[in-house]
């Protein structure tokens, strides 16, 4: 496959997005590309399986449902933007619930997810732990978790009345994360996810 020369200092659109047509795998942040890490590390790809399995046992035959990477979250400026070529910033979570189906089409997803859950590595820590926080904060996203699959713990944050997200809690050996958007309805048992 021929090799796109893409320019990272341009501001790209998730029109524009959609034409790069080559096995590299990208996220927008506002217009500009951020390269993907080549494949996962084996820990991080277990620690995907197992949550994306306790996730969607859990939301079976109910309202939400749950997507991992690589799958595409389009989040636009404006609520109601629908138009490629004004959408900026594009993500690849590692996993992702949404309870409002009317967000989901074949291209993934429109809007804000619910919940996202990014597994860091080394290589990818400071995107996920400041850069995506910023994102998700910013538009709206209503949970988030920061897997850290080395180190075996889940930071967790949640959006507050004013859109700021609050801290919650790290999460660590033997505790269950009480999932916040279900009203602790669903705890996810660590032990579990990193057995």
């Amino acid at each position: 496959m021929e090799a796109l020369n893409l320019d990272l200092n341009k501001k790209y659109s998730y029109a524009d997005y959609l034409t790069w047509m080559d096995d590299k795998r990208r996220e927008l942040f506002d217009g500009f590309i951020k390269m993907m890490t080549p494949a996962p590390s084996r820990k991080h790809q277990r620690t995907s399986t197992k949550l994306t399995r306790i996730w969607d046992t859990f939301l079976d035959n109910k309202q939400c449902e749950v997507y991992h990477a690589p799958s595409d979250v389009r989040l636009p400026k404006s609520k109601g933007n629908n138009n490629d070529k004004t959408i900026y910033t594009v993500v690849q979570p590692d996993l992702y619930v949404v309870c409002d189906l009317s967000k989901l089409d074949d291209r993934g997803c429109l809007g804000a997810p619910d919940l996202i859950i990014e597994i860091v590595s080394p290589k990818n820590s400071k995107r996920d732990i400041k850069d995506k926080f910023e994102i998700y904060q910013e538009h709206g996203v209503l949970e988030y978790w920061i897997v850290n699959p080395n180190d075996e713990n889940v930071n967790v944050f949640v959006l507050d009345k004013e859109g700021k997200y609050k801290f919650v809690g790290m999460y660590a050996g033997d505790d269950k994360i009480p999932v916040n958007i279900f009203n602790g309805d669903l705890a996810i048992d660590l032990e579990e996810v990193f057995r």
